[in-house]
């Protein structure tokens, strides 16, 4: 099987991440790094056997597709010359930095034909995957993402910095226009909201509460869907996913892992609650994300997480920072 020969531009924490994946996978080759550090650059071509360049254009010469780990507000002028170059693109999240910029990147990929994705890499934790099987059809969603203060990432509201994962989620759930937005938020330690709050109305009825901070005490990374005659638990952090279901007496027992709850009077006939933990695949979420990206190219199959789809994140994420800001200013 070839293997794509992809570059990684910019090599800092996340992106030396990326070089470690990369190096060893059987769908891709790491053959060069790029980073406006030189030294930082050699350190990590040395340890991961590569070349690094002195130039992204050198680099652009030798690969079939590069991977972009730079800061947010230079992922227009790292990605740009890459999709007019034709190479495929994977980018980190968010997308960019305004949505201007996101909309002008997803339309040279789409005047060049050429891949863009995007790294909300939440979308292949294993606790999320493990919902592969089941019909999803949400009405109303409940979203904490919470973690203690790091300086890196505080340049950006937590809206962009932490909620944008959940948002791209929900998105892709509930699978219905956006047509109200209720948000707030404070900014504490830094110049930008730290903890907010957004409620956000779906053209079909369905309702997602999300909340993220970046000034709690203990990590925390969950979500709830509620829907017809379930409800369902994602532990993001620790990778558990957990099913409560209302059913008829019999279905059940097919499946390996329920656990009958107790029965209730519904309708002319009881029906049973019952337990399901499915299994989580056994994956690590970065590498699978950037395999996905490596197959992609291969294939010349739509990536999972597309161009449009970080586009679509970053509208609301967007519309949901210009709502807290705007009554930050009131105050």
């Amino acid at each position: 099987m070839n293997k794509i020969r992809i570059g990684v531009i910019g090599v800092g924490k996340l992106g030396s991440f990326h070089c470690e994946k990369l190096a060893n996978m059987d769908e891709a080759e790491l053959v060069g790094v790029y980073d406006t550090i030189p030294d930082r650059a050699t350190e990590i071509a040395k340890k991961y056997n590569t070349k690094s360049y002195s130039t992204i254009e050198a680099l652009f010469n030798v690969v079939d597709a590069v991977s972009v780990a730079v800061p947010t507000s230079d992922h227009l002028k790292i990605c740009k010359p890459a999709l007019e170059h034709k190479l495929p693109v994977f980018v980190e999240k968010p997308i960019t930095a305004t949505v201007d910029q996101a909309k002008e990147l997803v339309e040279i990929s789409r005047a060049n034909n050429t891949i863009l994705q995007v790294g909300h890499v939440e979308r292949f934790n294993p606790g999320l995957q493990a919902l592969s099987a089941y019909n999803l059809k949400p009405m109303f969603i409940e979203s904490h993402r919470l973690a203690p203060f790091d300086p890196r990432g505080s340049d950006v509201a937590v809206v962009l910095d932490l909620m944008i994962h959940d948002i791209d989620i929900i998105m892709v759930l509930v699978k219905s226009p956006v047509i109200q937005i209720e948000a707030n938020g404070v900014a504490v330690v830094s110049d930008e909201a730290d903890i907010a709050n957004a409620r956000v109305q779906f053209q079909n009825g369905c309702v997602a509460n999300l909340t993220a901070s970046r000034i709690s005490q203990r990590k925390m990374r969950k979500m709830r869907l509620f829907q017809r005659d379930s409800y369902i638990s994602i532990d993001f952090l620790q990778r558990l996913t957990e099913i409560f279901q209302i059913k008829d007496p019999g279905i059940h027992e097919t499946l390996e892992s329920t656990v009958i709850l107790g029965q209730i009077e519904k309708g002319k006939k009881p029906k049973h609650i019952i337990y399901d933990r499915p299994k989580t695949p056994e994956i690590d979420a970065l590498k699978e994300e950037l395999r996905s990206f490596a197959i992609a190219v291969r294939d010349g199959s739509k990536p999972v997480v597309s161009g449009a789809d970080g586009l679509r994140a970053l509208e609301v994420a967007t519309e949901i920072s210009r709502i807290v800001k705007s009554q930050q200013t009131l105050h």
